[in-house]
């Protein structure tokens, strides 16, 4: 499976040029992309390439490989996104932020030229909800309250505790996760929309009609798939 998330991560390195401004994603194989891009800048294969993070981790990650860092605050434009994601259904909607940085990767790459998503074969779907939760960034003193209206949809929420500190895992945004699983999502986007209608919810994970790319890695190479 490793194999797999490097081989999309070298791939997506194809799409990057000089002078351009790139949005950098949570998670483990964005992490290889990371690596990979910071190689070719140390090389100088690539020139006046910035990038954007998306979280601490993806910021820590690219000032340790050798990529320029610049806040989102600081440039005009996102020339391309790269990113993971844990679900991925036949019209590229995802559901993303397993690693609880969904806020700020939704901000970064709804703004981005191009978004780029890489996953294996494994995070493929036939829809939305089937193997993963939907994370729901929320405010700290709200989070009971809102996982009491989400049962409105006929779905049952839970509050992320953290692995390696005792109580909730809080975001970078200083907020809490509730992961809900849903019966059935027929409508990504209109759930999407609904979720976060809801007062004290920040932002969810359901990526609907924003990526443009997805690059997955199989046993038999990479495929693509465009929307």
């Amino acid at each position: 499976m490793e194999e797999l998330k490097r081989s999309v991560a070298r791939e997506a390195l194809k799409f990057i040029e000089d002078d351009m401004i790139v949005g950098l994603g949570t998670g483990s194989t964005t992490a290889y992309f990371i690596e990979y891009l910071g190689k070719l800048i140390m090389e100088e294969e690539l020139e006046d390439v910035y990038g954007v993070p998306t979280s601490y981790q993806a910021r820590l990650l690219a000032l340790e490989n050798g990529v320029p860092v610049v806040g989102l605050d600081e440039v005009d434009a996102i020339d391309i996104a790269v990113d993971g994601a844990d679900e991925v259904d036949p019209y590229l909607n995802l559901i993303k932020g397993r690693g609880a940085a969904l806020t700020m990767e939704k901000i970064i790459e709804y703004r981005a030229g191009t978004f780029l998503v890489l996953v294996d074969e494994s995070k493929l779907v036939e829809r939305l909800g089937q193997k993963v939760p939907v994370p729901i960034e929320v405010i700290p003193a709200a989070w009971r309250a809102i996982a009491e209206e989400i049962e409105v949809f006929n779905a049952t929420a839970e509050l992320r505790m953290a692995s390696k500190k005792d109580g909730p895992v809080v975001t970078d945004n200083g907020n809490f996760i509730l992961d809900a699983r849903f019966h059935r999502i027929d409508d990504p986007l209109d759930l999407e929309i609904e979720l976060n209608n809801i007062p004290g919810v920040v932002e969810n994970g359901i990526f609907a009609d924003i990526a443009d790319i997805v690059l997955v890695g199989t046993r038999e190479g990479v495929k693509r798939l465009e929307r």
